[in-house]
């Protein structure tokens, strides 16, 4: 299951990064508002976690932006702010819960589980394109000639891929995904990773391609 954390205090995001993450959870971190509706304009989640004292883009604006595109995630809001009238305005927004800090982790892990239950939340965990499909449960890629378990960053990697397909994705976005913000891996490490995922589609004789837009990025292609 696959959540986008919104949260400006660096060492606050790291720590429920590591915590989701260590309860099977996938986490994409940004750290103002515009990023993060950039990523949800992007990418689809199953859940958000969303701080409402952001930079860029405040909270309740995100909020209400994405809610007025018609995007139905569920979003739970992780806030300082503690007033009820502050409760009312994010609910009344189109938040799906208010949980205010401090919090207990058992707390916000139970109502992760709870706001990630709701009826539209997509149960279905394989991705397709083309003859190829993901199974994100099982980190399996697999086409009609076989199979292959991945890599946990061959996975990620993959993943973003089938969730954007046809669209360009830059080394950079793929570092910050994969590796974190603040992280010195550089660009030869993600064309690695994309050498690992060209031979096993190969192999899987997949009518899927990865092709290399020169100084721009990466994108997910059928053949022709």
């Amino acid at each position: 299951m696959k959540l986008l954390l919104v949260e400006d205090e660096v060492s606050l995001s790291r720590a429920i990064t590591t915590i989701l993450q260590k309860n099977g959870y996938t986490v994409e971190a940004v750290y103002n508002g515009r990023d993060a509706l950039e990523y949800m304009e992007a990418e689809e989640y199953d859940g958000v976690i969303l701080d409402l004292m952001l930079p860029e883009t405040d909270g309740i604006t995100v909020l209400q932006t994405v809610r007025k595109k018609g995007n139905k995630t569920p979003i739970l809001i992780l806030t300082a702010k503690a007033e009820v009238d502050d409760k009312v305005l994010g609910l009344d927004s189109g938040a799906n819960d208010y949980l205010t800090k401090p919090f207990a982790i058992q707390e916000l892990m139970a109502r992760i589980r709870a706001m990630t239950r709701n009826p539209w939340t997509q149960t279905d965990t394989r991705l397709r394109f083309g003859n190829l499909t993901l199974d994100c449960a099982t980190f399996e890629l697999s086409s009609p000639s076989g199979s292959f378990r991945l890599a946990n960053k061959e996975f990620q990697m993959m993943e973003l891929f089938l969730r954007n397909p046809r669209k360009l994705i830059s080394t950079n976005r793929f570092i910050e995904r994969i590796w974190g913000y603040d992280s010195d891996v550089e660009a030869s490490v993600v064309w690695v990773y994309i050498s690992y995922l060209r031979k096993k589609l190969a192999s899987l004789e997949s009518n899927v391609q990865i092709k290399a837009a020169r100084n721009a990025g990466y994108s997910l292609e059928e053949c022709p």
